[in-house]
C-alpha cells in the first residue's frame, strides 16, 4: 500500500502535486509553516469534514481521508501519517481503553467498526465486527488474497461429472449429449430418448448416452439414422419368383398368370380346370387340361372312312378298298408340355398294345412335324420315344401322327404282310416356362 506523510492544512495549494507524488507512490511531506506564506490567514479550527458531508464523495474502491482544508481519495489499502514538523492536530479525548474499545463509565465496550464505517473493507467484501477490531470476509465463491477477493474456480476440483462451468463466485455442471443434471446437480444421468420423442421412424433402442433406430424386416434404415425406407425385394432378384414378384411396404408378393395358382409363395401351379369344373365344354366335348389353360375337343374325331369303335379310337374297315392303304387304326392321344423346355426332351412314349407273332415293328413320325422340332427313338420292337429335339415357346399347338408300322414275314401267304396303326398326338405348348 501507500504511505501518505501531510501536515494539516494548506493541502489546497498544493493538489497537483499531491496527485502527481501519488501516481509514482512517493511520500510528500508538507508542512504549511515552512511551505506555505499562506498559513498565517488559515483558520485551522473550523475545518469541515468533507467525508461525512459529501454524499460518496470518493467513487469505486477509494476511500475517504479528510484534513483540515480539504479531504483525500486513496486506496483503501493507504494509510495517512501526519509529518512530525509541527504537526497542527485536533486534540483527541484521552482513551484509557486498548485500541477498538472505548470508556463507557468503568468499563471498556468493544467499538463497532462495521456500524461506525471505521472500517478499510472493499464495497464487495463484508466487515464482520471482532472483539477490539474487525474483519473483511469475501462473498461465497471468493476467497482473500491480501486486500483483494478473487474468484475461486471450482471447476479445478472436478466437483462435475461431465463438465464444470466456472462463473463469478460459483460454478454450474453441464452434462453431454444424451445426459440430464442429477438432482445433485453434478451428476450425470442418462436420457431415455426413445421416451422422449426419438426421431425414430419405426423402432427405437435406448442406449447408455445415445439411441439407435432400427427398421423392421422388409425396411433400411435410411442415411440420415432415422428413416427407415422399403427394400425393394424384387429388384434384387428375377429368381425370387417363378413368375412375377410384386414389391409392397415391407415386403413382396408373388403372383402367378392366368390359369395358375400360387403354390406355397413363390412357384406357380397349373389349375386343372377340367377337375374344377371351371370350363365350358359341352357334353360332346372333352375337356383337356393343358399349361394355364384348357381344350374342349370332340368325342368323335373320327374321319371318314374311319369309323368310331371308342372314345378316342378310330378304324378303317378292311373291307372298304380306300383302307388298303391307310393305317388300319387312329388312336387320339392329348398332352401339354412347357416353353423353353430343355432339348433333347423325352416327350412321350408309343407302346404297341398287341402284335403278331414274328411281327416286326417300326416307328416314324408319319406327319405333323414340317420343322423337324421332333423325332423318334426307337427304344425295341414293341416301343419308340417321341423327342423333342428344338426349343420351342408357346403357345402353339402341333398334332402329329406317330405311325408303328408292322412287318411279319410269315403272313406273306395271305399277301398282306405289312400293316400300321398310327397314334396321332396333339402337343399343346403352354406361353409360360413353367
Amino acid at each position: 500500500g501507500l504511505t501518505f506523510y501531510f501536515h494539516e492544512g494548506h493541502s489546497s495549494l498544493f493538489s497537483p502535486l499531491w496527485m502527481i507524488m501519488t501516481s509514482f507512490s512517493k511520500a510528500l511531506i508538507i508542512n504549511p509553516e515552512q511551505t506555505s506564506p499562506f498559513a498565517d490567514h488559515l483558520n485551522l479550527s473550523s475545518d469541515i469534514n468533507e467525508c461525512e458531508t459529501i454524499p460518496d464523495a470518493c467513487k469505486g474502491e477509494m476511500k475517504c481521508f479528510n484534513h483540515y482544508g480539504g479531504y483525500l481519495c486513496l486506496p483503501r489499502s493507504a494509510s495517512v501519517i501526519a509529518a512530525s514538523e509541527s504537526p497542527i492536530a485536533p486534540t483527541v479525548p484521552f482513551n484509557p481503553c486498548p485500541v477498538g474499545y472505548e470508556s463507557h463509565g468503568d468499563s471498556c465496550v468493544d467499538v463497532d467498526e462495521c456500524v461506525r464505517h471505521e472500517h478499510d473493507c472493499q464495497p464487495s467484501q463484508e466487515c464482520i465486527n471482532t472483539l477490539g477490531s474487525f474483519t473483511c470476509q469475501c462473498p461465497r465463491g471468493y476467497r482473500k488474497v491480501g486486500t483483494e477477493c478473487i474468484d475461486i474456480d471450482e471447476c479445478r476440483y472436478r466437483y462435475c461429472q461431465h463438465r464444470c462451468v466456472n462463473v463469478p463466485g460459483s460454478f454450474s455442471c453441464q452434462c453431454e449429449p444424451g445426459f440430464q443434471l442429477a438432482g445433485n446437480n453434478r451428476s450425470c444421468i442418462d436420457v431415455n430418448e426413445c421416451e422422449m420423442g426419438a426421431p425414430c421412424s419405426q423402432r427405437c433402442y435406448n442406449t447408455y448416452g445415445t439411441f439407435l433406430c432400427r427398421c423392421d424386416q422388409g425396411y433400411e434404415l435410411g442415411q440420415d439414422g432415422f428413416t427407415c425406407n422399403d427394400i425393394d425385394e424384387c429388384s434384387f432378384s428375377s429368381y425370387l419368383c417363378q413368375f412375377q414378384c410384386v414389391n409392397e411396404p415391407g415386403k413382396f408378393s408373388c403372383v402367378c398368370p392366368e390359369g395358375y395358382q400360387l403354390q406355397g409363395t413363390r412357384t406357380c401351379q397349373d389349375i386343372n380346370e377340367c377337375e374344377t369344373g371351371e370350363h365350358q365344354c359341352t357334353d360332346t366335348q372333352t375337356c383337356v387340361n393343358i399349361h394355364g389353360r384348357y381344350q374342349c375337343v370332340d368325342n368323335d374325331r373320327c374321319q371318314d372312312p374311319y369309323v368310331q369303335v371308342s372314345d378316342n379310337r378310330c378304324v378303317c374297315p378292311i373291307i372298304k378298298p380306300v383302307c388298303r392303304d391307310l393305317p388300319f387304326s387312329v388312336v387320339h392321344r392329348y398332352m401339354s408340355i412347357t416353353s423353353e423346355r430343355t432339348v433333347p426332351s423325352d416327350v412321350f412314349q408309343i407302346q404297341a398294345t398287341s402284335v403278331s407273332v414274328g411281327a416286326y415293328n417300326t416307328f416314324r413320325i408319319r406327319s405333323g412335324d414340317d420343322n423337324g422340332d421332333f423325332y423318334i427313338r426307337q427304344i425295341n420292337n414293341l416301343s419308340a420315344m417321341l423327342v423333342l429335339a428344338r426349343s420351342v415357346s408357346g403357345p402353339r399347338e402341333y398334332t402329329l401322327d406317330l405311325e408303328m408300322v408292322s412287318i411279319n414275314p410269315l403272313l406273306n401267304y395271305q399277301g398282306s404282310h405289312q400293316s400300321s396303326s398310327v397314334l396321332r398326338l396333339s402337343i399343346y405348348v403352354g406361353q409360360h416356362a413353367f
